[in-house]
């Protein structure tokens, strides 16, 4: 059995939540009877707080609301009438759309770094996880590190080895945070701090100056630190989705490999059945879910030895980290059609043999056109980008795996978590001094998943694997998708492993596939280098807050930041 960490509260305190959370003690459960921008807003500090949501209703948010109303309500006690109406709906109409108009909030916490992926997947989905940006992960509840502990490796010759190990990690990564701030504060013009003892949270990054550039080193210290945390840390994610959505995640989790998938899909499916009872009634149905769920995992299993049957022997060939490895030649062409059909009343042949007359000159302008001033990147042309796709091989750190696997308008696939790819280091944890720590708990990890694997198997055993090793992935999306990602993830205050790998796929698109009017409508896209990434961002936070003009703020430091380095262990 997977233990969770509970929380406490005093009478008021349950009193209170009982009215807005499906249960008060386990990590899974679901908002009720709150307005929308309040649950919304209670996901939004998901990213930037330790505390559990519950913990942040209470604190946050109860005293600004009218629950004067609201005594008699439980909404631990479920719906019983809920369950009653939407049952006559689905007897009467039948439809699966049906169950697309009922949504749920759920908060999913203390979920490990493994299964935060399996959470995310769904497409038709809205998620809010955690940030390793904004938070020191090697602060303690109940006096433990926060990590998953599988029944499967805890229960193993290996379980003693496997806390100790984890543990020495997230020690590492405290000393790691320490030290990069420290060196940030001397290095990046910032005053120094006097107090840096204790957790990450005290992390030598100056207690005085500037608001907003304390945050943005503070930010920069946790992102280069963040790659000797294991998959194992847990994480809070925010997810809404409606009742279709939900069943679909749950007929995938109940079949997938991993123990603690399946686990926490059953308190799940008891949360939401307090709220869209009958959304998911087929669920758990041995002829209607089981059968579900049975054919997925029939049709991996059948998948995972026929790979193994073919490549068995084989080992990866080097390759770069991003591949632009399949794109349409006459993709532009198709793409101009795209533009012109809507506003007009032929046939889509008749228009593609107009195109292919068109001089470069008229090409570029009826692409001028078609996008106009995007004075903004969220201002984006219409679904003619839909018609090109490209399709990428990335093998990059699972760090920056986490951010970019969260984009949902295509399609990833990704190999298995584990050391045998190598890592990355940061230029930073070089530049301080700590590249050899580094190097340390990359092999103290690779050592570890190679005991677990003998007593637990891989997957269970890719708990033990240090975010900074890379992970192999496909991405496939069209160009629309690709100027909302590669525009979004390449600004300043982005991290810089996924700032790398986006603009090596704007390249690419440009050049690779030779879709220059592609890559000239991304037209947002940053390429700079910076040493605060952040700062401008966290300067517009501290000025919507304080309501300072924007001259009184100085300016970034100018100093660009070397590229990261990657070193790749041998077996």
């Amino acid at each position: 059995m997977i233990h969770y960490a509970a929380e406490t509260f005093t009478p008021g305190e349950r009193d209170v939540l009982r009215r807005y959370v499906t249960n008060l003690h386990l990590p899974v459960f679901a908002l009720v009877n709150l307005p929308e921008v309040v649950k919304g807003a209670l996901f939004a500090r998901y990213s930037r707080s330790h505390k559990t949501l519950r913990r942040l209703l209470l604190d946050e948010f109860v005293d600004d609301l009218d629950i004067s109303g609201d005594e008699s309500i439980d909404a631990t006690a479920g719906v019983a009438r809920a369950e009653q109406l939407y049952q006559r709906v689905f007897v009467e109409y039948g439809d699966d759309s049906v169950a697309q108009l009922g949504a749920v909030h759920l908060a999913c916490e203390q979920a490990s770094n493994v299964l935060t992926k399996v959470l995310e997947r769904g497409r038709l989905m809205s998620y809010l996880e955690q940030s390793t940006r904004y938070l020191a992960y090697d602060e303690r509840v109940h006096g433990r590190y926060r990590y998953h502990r599988p029944p499967g490796v805890t229960n193993s010759p290996a379980g003693t080895r496997y806390v100790g190990d984890i543990d020495t990690m997230f020690d590492a990564y405290g000393a790691l945070v320490r030290r990069l701030g420290a060196w940030l504060a001397e290095h990046r013009g910032a005053k120094a701090s006097h107090g840096s003892a204790g957790s990450a949270a005290a992390s030598g990054v100056p207690a005085g100056g500037d608001l907003a550039r304390r945050r943005a080193l503070r930010a920069q210290a946790f992102d280069a630190a963040r790659g000797l945390l294991p998959a194992a840390s847990l994480s809070n994610v925010g997810i809404f989705g409606s009742g279709q959505a939900y069943e679909a995640l749950l007929l995938r989790m109940r079949s997938h490999p991993l123990p603690e998938a399946r686990s926490y899909a059953a308190l799940m499916l008891t949360e939401l059945r307090k709220v869209i009872p009958s959304f998911l009634r087929r669920v758990d149905q041995a002829e209607r879910g089981v059968v579900w769920s049975a054919y997925l995992e029939a049709n991996r299993t059948a998948m995972d030895d026929v790979a193994r049957e073919l490549f068995g022997d084989e080992t990866p060939q080097p390759v770069p980290e991003v591949v632009l490895s399949d794109w349409d030649p006459a993709g532009e062409d198709k793409m101009l059609t795209a533009m012109l059909f809507p506003h007009t009343d032929l046939p889509e042949s008749q228009i593609a043999s107009r195109v292919a007359q068109m001089t470069e000159a008229q090409r570029l302008d009826l692409v001028r056109r078609y996008v106009g001033e995007r004075s903004n990147r969220r201002h984006r042309p219409g679904r003619a980008l839909e018609r090109i796709d490209y399709r990428f091989d990335v093998l990059a750190d699972y760090g920056s795996f986490r951010d970019l696997q969260r984009h949902r308008l295509l399609t990833i696939e990704w190999q298995p978590l584990t050391p045998h790819h190598g890592y990355v280091v940061p230029a930073l944890v070089e530049a301080a001094g700590g590249g050899d720590a580094y190097d340390d708990v990359m092999e103290l990890s690779a050592d570890l998943y190679g005991a677990l694997d003998e007593v637990a198997g891989p997957l269970e055993a890719s708990y033990a694997v240090a975010m900074a090793y890379r992970v192999r992935y496909s991405m496939q999306f069209n160009a629309r998708e690709a100027m909302h990602l590669i525009e979004l993830r390449s600004q300043p205050q982005g991290h810089q492993d996924y700032r790398r790998i986006v603009a090596t796929m704007y390249h690419h698109i440009a050049e690779t596939a030779g879709h220059r009017a592609v890559a000239a409508m991304l037209s947002h896209v940053d390429l700079s280098e910076g040493t605060l990434g952040r700062l401008s961002a966290e300067q517009d936070t501290v000025r919507r807050r304080s309501a300072v003009p924007a001259s009184s703020h100085p300016a970034s430091a100018n100093t660009p930041s070397p590229p990261a380095a990657a070193r790749t262990t041998t077996d």
